[in-house]
């Protein structure tokens, strides 16, 4: 693959593993619900498309008395808010593969459904936010993925054109905001994608982030 000078990075499934901490979140949720909580294989089942997506789902998985989604919403973001890493982990090398991407002269950015907020503390506690000099978040815009305006307009911001862009990321979300946006794509295949890794479409397919060092050149 040619050189690209930014790289944007999905952040859960793809920089950290976060199934634990929204596991947690969701089951305290569903109990101030009065609902069953859900084991860890069905919420892992249920990541991407953002948390308002993932509270749909977890509701409708355990079902009980009518509750409102904002509520739920609420109740969920206290949770998850309050200690968001106890439970995470940055994958495999992920560390020491942004500090060389780096520095080559790659410009780094994280775009991600989550706030912005919880998104830069999280990458602040578990020590990844220096890496990064850009941060889109599920309400950095009044769109989200796979809405490729998520990328259109970060890369008219940047002055960066599709061409010299590429977005790393685990799921057909981030496989389909890429495409729209005419932006290379490359799938991490330990992430938490829905499907089978051969049909999300994919520049690449990496089972290890350090592949990333001399595919990117």
């Amino acid at each position: 693959m040619t050189a690209k000078q930014l790289l944007l990075f999905d952040l859960d499934g793809t920089l950290i593993d976060s199934a634990g901490d929204l596991h947690h979140a969701i089951n305290e949720m569903l109990t101030a619900v009065g609902r069953a909580p859900l084991t860890l294989p069905q919420v892992v089942g249920m990541i991407g498309n953002g948390v308002p997506t993932l509270v749909k789902r977890a509701l409708a998985a355990s079902p009980g008395d009518p509750v409102e989604h904002a509520d739920a919403m609420a109740r969920f973001d206290a949770a998850y808010d309050a200690d968001p890493t106890t439970l995470t982990t940055i994958y495999p090398d992920v560390a020491e593969t942004l500090d060389r991407l780096a520095a080559a002269g790659r410009v780094l950015a994280v775009c991600t459904n989550k706030h912005v907020d919880s998104a830069r503390h999280i990458l602040a506690d578990l020590g990844l936010a220096r890496h990064f000099g850009h941060l889109i978040g599920g309400d950095s815009l009044p769109f989200r993925k796979p809405d490729p305006r998520v990328l259109t307009d970060t890369l008219a911001t940047l002055g960066i054109a599709p061409a010299d862009a590429v977005m790393i990321g685990d799921s057909e979300v981030d496989a389909a905001t890429a495409e729209a946006a005419g932006v290379d794509f490359i799938l991490m295949t330990y992430g938490y994608h829905h499907g089978p890794v051969e049909t999300i479409p994919a520049r690449d397919r990496l089972d290890r982030f350090a592949d990333l060092v001399p595919l990117l050149g």
